[in-house]
């Protein structure tokens, strides 16, 4: 039986994907790319995420004059999006397996990162196959809405044994697009992609209610051990519940060393969580949006509560 939705539903995000969808396609527009149509309601964190992936590839193309590649988002604004895809229960998704060693960095930011482009190819066959059953778990234990929206591009990058450090970010210049290692194991890849995911949808909901955390505030993280700005304690105190809640439902179901991992990992979260509780409170307060403030609350409190 499938679990409980968690309820992310927030009507400002699909609001946002769609403007910021037919703002980016405008501008390529003017640059003389070819652009038809407009956002589709029905898949607009889809269209959300590979404008801008286009946006950043046209961009990257117009710098270093490859005409050639500039030409071929301006024919594909898509990003040949239906070659990459996968089938899954929350529809098509974009599974690739970059090399990690030659994804670049920006000039803004050290966290590499891969576009998808003209050179792009699908993610091998086996991949393509846990990824399609990772997002199957995710849906089946609630977050099929927070992966829809949220999880649209995955990156599989190294892979590792059960028990080796995963690595896995986001990055806000494009959304909806998850890199992560994984280890051969669908269970633990829907445990990250819902991870990622919340930081996808968090960025999105502050973009979309225009709200503005003070740069000024710190608060002490227990996963980073340090203090940090009131961003990045907000967004650990909303992806670590979420997976800390998709890892209870889903240990009942599993055995052996597996369920061994995954218990531990979700003793260790409640521990770390438990040390958020003052803080938190006092950081929800700088949100200045009422619901957004209450969805954070929520998921904080349903995490504690396990």
């Amino acid at each position: 039986m499938d679990a409980p939705a968690t309820a992310l539903s927030f009507a400002p995000i699909p609001a946002q994907h769609r403007d910021r969808t037919h703002r980016i396609r405008t501008v390529l527009k003017s640059a003389g790319q070819h652009q038809d149509g407009t956002p589709d309601s029905a898949n607009s964190a889809a269209d959300y995420c590979l404008a801008h992936h286009v946006l950043e590839g046209a961009e990257a193309a117009a710098r270093a004059r490859d005409t050639a590649t500039f030409d071929w988002y301006g024919a594909h604004p898509d990003t040949n999006a239906p070659a990459l895809s996968v089938p899954t229960v929350i529809g098509p998704r974009i599974v690739v397996a970059p090399d990690p060693d030659r994804m670049p960095h920006s000039a803004i930011s050290e966290t590499p990162y891969y576009v998808l482009g003209p050179d792009t190819i699908p993610a091998p066959p086996d991949l393509r196959e846990l990824a399609a059953a990772a997002y199957d778990v995710g849906a089946r234990h609630g977050f099929a809405g927070l992966l829809a929206g949220h999880a649209v591009v995955l990156c599989l990058l190294h892979r590792k044994k059960l028990g080796d450090t995963l690595d896995s970010w986001t990055i806000t210049r494009l959304p909806g697009t998850i890199y992560c290692d994984h280890v051969d194991d669908p269970v633990v890849l829907a445990r990250d992609l819902v991870h990622e995911a919340g930081h996808n949808w968090l960025n999105d909901a502050l973009a979309a209610t225009a709200c503005k955390i003070s740069e000024e505030a710190t608060f002490y993280s227990p996963w980073k051990r340090t203090m940090r700005p009131a961003f990045g304690f907000l967004h650990a105190c909303f992806a670590f519940p979420l997976t800390m809640i998709h890892t209870a439902r889903i240990l009942p179901s599993t055995s052996g060393d597996l369920h061994r991992f995954l218990s531990t990992y979700l003793d260790q979260q409640r521990g770390l969580l438990a040390g958020t509780v003052d803080d938190h409170a006092h950081a929800l307060d700088l949100i200045t949006d009422p619901d957004l403030r209450q969805h954070l609350h929520t998921v904080h409190h349903e995490a504690i509560s396990l």
